[in-house]
């Protein structure tokens, strides 16, 4: 098994353990698995070439680790700054490869981010400018990974956004709505478990186009030719 290979392995069995962690409302599985999920991934990376990408991760590795405890307001609020710089910089990644935002794909994605920033502001103010000033920027990056396979698109960087909106809508939705624990915890098992496949995708789309731009792997990637905003 190559490194790439390894570094999936891994991940994959730090983030079933995190994921069954919060399932059973176990803080402690969490607190020894989730912390190695997207190191796991970064392992697979080039230090030489993936710097903006590898900054991202260690940014995301910071979020993981104050997230653990989903319901602590100041951790939250951390969290979501270090995950802020996470996707800035995917979204400076996607711009360097050609993304452009296309009007079909920005409304949705939005008009998602402008509503959850209305239902925080009414239920929760105090967290309500951090949490709606990061869904701009997944917004953001969501918006320039959408462009569709048959365009030229990377299918994982269309899914991973796509993955990343869920999981980051449903942490609204559990703060917001969810009030039984079995419940909440449930939720919080499915956040987890789209996020991780959101950051594989994501992580494994973003490298690899490197790799093409460098000559070494012919899949496809999001460099191709033409703008993003050609449809």
């Amino acid at each position: 098994m190559d490194r790439v290979g390894c570094a999936r392995v891994a991940a994959s069995v730090a983030a079933a353990v995190t994921v069954f962690g919060a399932w059973t409302g176990s803080a402690r599985l969490q607190k020894i698995a989730k912390p190695l999920i997207v190191p796991a991934l970064a392992t697979a990376l080039d230090p030489a070439h993936d710097r903006v990408l590898a900054t991202g991760l260690a940014a995301a590795t910071i979020g993981d680790v104050l997230l653990i405890d989903p319901d602590d307001d100041s951790a939250l609020e951390l969290g979501a700054t270090a995950f802020g710089v996470m996707q800035s910089c995917y979204t400076l990644l996607l711009w360097r490869r050609g993304a452009r935002p296309v009007l079909l794909d920005a409304v949705p994605r939005y008009a998602g981010w402008l509503a959850a920033s209305i239902l925080l502001a009414r239920r929760q103010p105090a967290v309500a400018p951090t949490l709606s000033a990061y869904g701009g920027l997944l917004a953001t990056t969501s918006t320039l990974s959408a462009r569709s396979v048959s365009r030229g698109g990377d299918r994982r960087l269309v899914v991973g956004g796509i993955l990343f909106t869920v999981s980051d809508a449903l942490i609204v939705h559990r703060r917001l709505f969810l009030a039984d624990e079995r419940h909440r915890r449930t939720a919080e098992a499915v956040i987890l478990s789209t996020y991780v496949a959101a950051q594989m995708l994501l992580v494994d789309a973003l490298a690899t186009t490197r790799r093409r731009r460098d000559g070494e792997a012919a899949e496809p990637a999001l460099d191709g030719p033409g703008p993003l905003e050609r449809r």
